[in-house]
């Protein structure tokens, strides 16, 4: 059996303790899977003091990660600090150019510095890997980089913030407000510390940026994703959704046209009978497409101790075996930066109105969406909310994203609504 693969480990989170207890656990499975056993050298956080549930005293302790990033006894830099720049970025640079190999859950730095991270580490022969920075558990990277080789990818979505869909799904089996529950899922330490990250879809669009690159062999680019949270969702649009055979989720899609690549993340409505549809809870689910292998779908854990380690032990495994792949899965020079392109794809939409209870107002609303050229499935009116006003609710035939934005501006200047209008598009899946 050859040499110990020796890891140094920067951050002692919830997944840097996930790693250390599969290491711990494990040690004889990992050698017969690797053909050589997997030890840790050396760790470092910032609290030495802190209770972490693992018995870390035959590690050598570092308070500056840059000593493991540079220690001579460490073969592979495991990056769990976390942020998009500072000592994430530094010790991952300082660790490439001592010779090291690099795993890494940094979704963040990852979608906002891939690029020169890929072209460092591959002019220095080095691998960068990060299974876990997209979707947890689920081996996504992996499967679009190693098993859909053969594939043309038209298309890549899926609901990729597991505290969005928790509390999507939380207020339509409980009936609480978006209010209620964003408060719910912050008791429960669902939240970032920034909760605008998970909430405000920037979290997700990260992930959505690394698969993009991934897919359609472009320089990742974060800045291109056209991000909506889902802090607008109210409860009614939840159980309006429902009444039509629908579900709301943060939706990330990502697609190749002959404008340039499309990246939105958004909340939408899918059908409920779908796979995204039936999707509950903190899990996560990516649906890729490809030109062979038609759609597949990949669900399971989105985050957590667990999972998320089983997915850095992934990448170690990886590189103990002696796998070195690109970063992106197809050298960083060949990396073509994309034309970003806004979402010019034709869709059904989904409208609520709050109207003035008073003759003619559908009419004036009708006359908008007509002058749009948009086309009316559906519609339905409910009881009064107030003695005031109506919540109408309509459904489009398929239109352009524009025609849409040209209603959503023209409407308020009608005099009839109560309040502003809210669109989802209804996404195909």
């Amino acid at each position: 059996m050859s040499s110990p693969l020796r890891l140094g480990i920067a951050g002692l989170g919830t997944v840097g303790i996930g790693v250390v207890k599969i290491i711990q656990r494990h040690a004889d499975l990992l050698a017969m899977r690797s053909g050589r056993a997997v030890t840790i050298t050396a760790v470092s956080a910032r609290d030495r003091m802190k209770n972490r549930d693992a018995d870390l005293s035959s590690y050598r302790w570092e308070d500056d990660p840059m000593a493991v990033a540079t220690a001579p006894d460490v073969d592979v830099f495991i990056e769990l600090i976390g942020g998009d720049a500072g000592i994430a970025r530094d010790s991952i640079e300082t660790a490439l150019r001592s010779g090291k190999d690099v795993v890494t859950a940094n979704k963040a730095l990852l979608a906002l510095h891939g690029q020169p991270l890929a072209e460092l580490a591959e002019g220095l022969g080095r691998v960068i890997r990060f299974e876990a920075a997209v979707a947890g558990g689920i081996p996504v990277i992996k499967s679009m980089t190693e098993s859909l080789a053969g594939n043309r990818i038209t298309r890549v979505m899926g609901v990729m913030n597991g505290t969005c869909n928790y509390i999507l799904t939380r207020m339509e089996s409980a009936g609480l407000p978006y209010e209620a529950v964003f408060e719910e899922a912050r008791q429960l330490g669902y939240l970032e510390a920034d909760p605008t990250l998970d909430v405000g879809g920037i979290d997700a669009g990260h992930k959505l940026a690394i698969l993009s690159s991934i897919a359609f062999g472009t320089q990742v680019s974060f800045d291109a994703v056209e991000i909506e949270g889902i802090e607008r969702v109210s409860i009614d649009d939840i159980h309006r959704a429902r009444d039509m055979g629908y579900r709301i989720k943060l939706l990330g899609v990502a697609q190749m046209t002959p404008r340039g690549l499309e990246q939105r993340m958004a909340p939408c409505l899918v059908p409920a009978d779908s796979p995204l549809g039936q999707l509950v809870g903190g899990t996560n689910m990516v649906v890729i497409e490809g030109d062979s292998v038609g759609q597949i779908v990949l669900r399971g854990a989105g985050a957590g101790e667990g999972p998320t380690a089983s997915a850095v032990m992934s990448d170690i495994v990886e590189i103990a075996r002696g796998v070195r792949l690109p970063v992106f899965g197809q050298p960083a020079n060949g990396l073509v930066a994309a034309q970003p392109a806004r979402t010019a794809v034709p869709a059904a939409y989904y409208m609520r109105l709050e109207l003035q209870d008073k003759p003619g107002a559908l009419a004036k609303v009708a006359t908008v969406l007509g002058d749009a050229g948009i086309s009316i499935d559906r519609m339905r009116q409910y009881g009064q909310h107030s003695p005031a006003s109506v919540p109408v609710l309509v459904v489009t035939h398929k239109t352009m994203p524009e025609a849409i934005d040209y209603a959503i501006e023209a409407l308020p200047r009608t005099g009839v609504l109560v309040s502003d209008p809210v669109e989802l598009r209804i996404e195909e899946v």
